[in-house]
């Protein structure tokens, strides 16, 4: 029978086994990245999001305490290098607006009526912290009590960013198949 994720996170802590650490990131790989791939809508920052998620899970896997599940723990660490990320690009963004004193460019979605729908172009549309709320709870499978641990939101608001976001969806894909 396989280990759990508290007993490989407890032999990583123990002495920095590798291996352990190896099958906590296989087990949980395609979790954070697809997370991150629909928070950011780019596959390539999500890999690159996912790398550091899991150096930094490295890093403090001793803060682990078992709390909510390692899963819930990992997604955390991944939430919080997405929002530093954003964070980034935010302030990049503003530095080239203002050195090229251009109009803001055109909103993700605004397209012809023929262009394909996609979830990701859907995605974009919301709120940071609806979209947040929906990739882990629909998009994670995490329940509304983990996504609350992982944003630092309470569970009403969370529950409220879920139900927003998801008539936002259902909104952007009714208007899209109207055009059609």
């Amino acid at each position: 029978m396989p280990e759990s994720d508290d007993e490989l996170a407890a032999r990583v802590v123990a002495g920095g086994d590798r291996r352990a650490f190896a099958v906590l990131v296989n087990r949980h790989q395609s979790l954070v990245r697809g997370m991150l791939a629909r928070l950011t809508g780019r596959s390539a920052d999500a890999d690159d999001l996912a790398q550091e998620t899991f150096v930094q899970a490295w890093r403090r896997i001793a803060t682990y305490r078992g709390q909510g599940g390692f899963r819930s723990w990992l997604c955390q660490i991944a939430y919080s290098r997405f929002l530093m990320n954003a964070r980034k690009d935010r302030s990049r963004a503003r530095l080239m607006e203002a050195a090229a004193r251009e109009p803001e460019p055109e909103a993700p979605g605004s397209g012809h009526a023929g262009e394909r729908l996609d979830l990701d172009r859907a995605l974009a549309g919301l709120s940071q912290d609806e979209r947040a709320c929906i990739v882990l709870c629909h998009g994670a499978g995490l329940s509304h009590s983990e996504a609350a641990d992982i944003t630092g939101l309470a569970l009403g608001t969370v529950k409220s960013h879920v139900n927003r976001g998801r008539a936002k969806l259902k909104a952007w894909y009714e208007e899209r198949e109207k055009a059609a």
